[in-house]
């Protein structure tokens, strides 16, 4: 068992080596032990593509069984049952709906629901495409693009108005997008429905790419602009533990309760 420990703490430090690759002197010092067992473990590693192995040097990177290996994972992974309960969290703090969608070449499309408490029920299929423009859920995910990408997406979909607030021409959309980038979620105020808000998060997948979004949806009557922010904090937090429950990295956010953070934002 100790081995296999050791030969997984190698394939972790070649992940977060320099770009010049982890060196034999850095493996046995992470190790702590001796060059040759180090050696020995990183010879394993490259036998089974798990690392490989650049010379003069040698120098060990990431192989390519892991690339093959994080696909398989991504395929395997059932996104709305691992989101469920992430989902169950979010509507107990906020009183919202809350959804999960994966990316459908560009598109939202949502897996699983959680009804918030009270007669209200939103018309939230599942297993439709929406349109990335005006819903929460799809802002978040073209945020995570560059905007030739957007340009593309926007261009196949069209700008379709659902409401007289929905972003209609593409340069609005990537100013949208900007400060969605820059708060860490999307904000639909009123865009796809009348009367309706929705907030939505991005998270990623292995290979840092935009998997989908979570978001909730109320009635923007009912929640003031301030509460709006703190609810987007709550979904932002949500889909950053999507994303490492998936094996990908995202930033650290403060991390009390969501009850705790809740009430604290209504008392401000």
């Amino acid at each position: 068992m100790q081995s296999v420990d050791r030969a997984l703490q190698l394939v972790d430090k070649a992940a977060g080596a320099a770009p010049d690759g982890l060196s034999l002197n850095q493996a046995a010092e992470a190790l702590g032990v001796a060059k040759s067992t180090a050696f020995n473990l990183l010879k394993t590693l490259v036998a089974h593509g798990f690392l490989r192995e650049e010379r003069p040097g040698p120098r060990y990177f990431l192989g390519m069984s892991l690339m093959r290996l994080g696909d398989l994972v991504g395929q395997q992974l059932p996104v709305g049952e691992i989101a469920r309960p992430l989902l169950r969290e979010l509507t107990d703090a906020t009183g919202l709906t809350s959804r999960v969608a994966v990316v459908d070449d560009g598109c939202p499309v949502f897996l699983e629901r959680v009804d918030g408490p009270g007669m209200v029920r939103f018309h939230t299929a599942l297993g439709c495409r929406e349109a990335p423009h005006a819903s929460a859920a799809g802002k978040a995910i073209l945020a995570t693009y560059d905007e030739e990408r957007v340009r593309e997406i926007c261009e196949a979909e069209g700008l379709v108005p659902h409401t007289r607030s929905t972003i209609t021409d593409v340069e609005s959309l990537l100013v949208d997008l900007e400060q969605t980038r820059t708060r860490g979620f999307a904000i639909d105020d009123e865009e796809e429905a009348e009367g309706v808000f929705c907030i939505g998060a991005a998270f990623m997948d292995h290979q840092s790419r935009c998997l989908g979004a979570i978001s909730v949806t109320g009635i923007r009557a009912e929640v003031p602009a301030w509460r709006v922010l703190h609810i987007g904090e709550l979904v932002r937090r949500q889909a950053d533990r999507l994303t490492r429950e998936m094996g990908g990295r995202s930033a650290e956010w403060p991390s009390p309760s969501l009850d705790a953070r809740l009430r604290r934002a209504e008392v401000e």
